[in-house]
């Protein structure tokens, strides 16, 4: 007499609709008390069977609710879906694009349990040959958080992405900074442009993109205090970014810089500018309290300013002497010449740390390995001292 099975072994039969073996095997109930029951098929008895021992297999293993189909892909669609509450928007965005282009094509249809260390190396070392450093560590963190997320809801047994380390890449874009010469040209012309006092700013104080953006005219003084002991200084606080949180990049990152005389004059511009913007707008302008903004007073996306940073760049090269290639430039360069031009006379570099919003001068140091001639001064009066004070251009 056969032996019977027991409780929770499953069954095994024919079905002669399929025309296969269909194993099944009741995984328990679901917490609205529905039984729990997982099927696997195959052309032969002992294929189902096999099936069947790794849906015995997972549920031993804790797994009992894991899908046998689930992929990579359903991992990472299920993470970007589910598995960034609160970020920024940007940020969802170039997490979708990296996993999109890199992770999907090469892994998604990889079933997840069967994922593994090896898949995950032979991955990063293909995108090696065409990806920088930097990027292959943000598409293995996507993985990782993704098989991660997968594993904390019983999906996969454990996560084999963190037993891979990143390769080597290609050789990323280094940062550049504009000579003294060639930031001059830059002031210059910028003087017609828009974003005139955008770029003074920026390459007067060493502030972040996202930090300029969002700068607010109750962060802005003209003025300083003269009266007081010690005397304030015209100056603005750095206190805001375009970060989801609205907070800078870093604690060290707040803080409070006086202002060039230079800088001085191109912001009353900019308040003056500003106003006849306003008038000009008239019902469309929407008043957010920002330093710089479009023509209605909305805040300034980080495409449209590089656009016009470009073309300031495009007519200072166009001046004696100036080598400049536009389309390799980024806004962000205006920092690292901040950086560079400070190094070059002489400034030290705790100070242009300090200046920067810099965690330590090691963050310096690295970021800017290029740029620091570490030696001896200080931020606002060396940049009057550097540019001169000159009248102001025309409005």
């Amino acid at each position: 007499m056969a032996k019977r099975r027991s409780r929770g072994d499953g069954g095994l039969h024919w079905d002669d609709k399929r025309q296969r073996w269909i194993a099944t095997a009741s995984l328990g109930y679901n917490p609205s008390g529905k039984r729990i029951v997982k099927r696997a098929s195959g052309m032969t008895k002992t294929a189902a069977k096999a099936k069947l021992k790794e849906v015995l297999r997972d549920y031993e293993d804790g797994l009992a609710i894991a899908p046998t189909g689930y992929t990579v892909k359903d991992a990472v669609n299920d993470w970007l879906k589910y598995g960034l509450p609160g970020r920024d928007q940007s940020t969802v965005t170039t997490n979708t694009i990296l996993c999109n282009t890199h992770v999907i094509p090469a892994l998604g249809a990889r079933k997840l349990r069967d994922l593994s260390a090896d898949d995950v190396d032979k991955w990063l070392a293909d995108e090696a040959r065409v990806l920088s450093t930097r990027t292959l560590e943000s598409i293995r963190s996507c993985l990782n958080r993704a098989v991660k997320r997968a594993m904390a809801r019983d999906k996969v047994k454990r996560n084999v992405v963190e037993l891979c380390s990143v390769p080597s890449g290609r050789p990323g874009r280094p940062s550049k900074s504009l000579t003294l010469k060639q930031a001059e040209a830059v002031l210059v012309t910028a003087e017609d442009s828009a974003l005139y006092a955008y770029v003074v700013v920026s390459l007067l104080t060493g502030g972040r993109t996202e930090e300029m953006r969002p700068l607010r005219w109750d962060h802005v003084d003209l003025d300083g205090d003269p009266t007081a002991t010690p005397e304030i200084p015209p100056h603005i606080a750095v206190w805001r970014s375009v970060r989801s949180s609205g907070d800078t990049k870093t604690r060290k990152s707040r803080r409070t810089l006086a202002l060039p005389g230079r800088a001085i004059d191109a912001l009353k511009i900019q308040r003056e500018r500003q106003g006849w913007q306003r008038l000009a707008a008239a019902d469309q302008w929407q008043e957010n309290g920002l330093v710089f903004t479009s023509a209605v007073g909305t805040e300034l996306d980080a495409a449209n300013v590089r656009r016009e940073f470009r073309k300031v760049l495009a007519q200072a090269a166009l001046l004696p002497g100036i080598d400049l290639e536009p389309r390799e430039w980024t806004t962000r360069e205006t920092r690292t010449s901040f950086v560079s031009i400070l190094s070059d006379k002489g400034i030290p570099l705790e100070e242009i740390s300090r200046l920067v919003g810099h965690s330590s001068t090691a963050v310096t140091e690295e970021v800017y390995r290029k740029q620091i001639r570490p030696v001896i001064q200080t931020g606002a009066t060396a940049m009057d001292g550097i540019f001169g004070t000159p009248p102001p251009p025309k409005r």
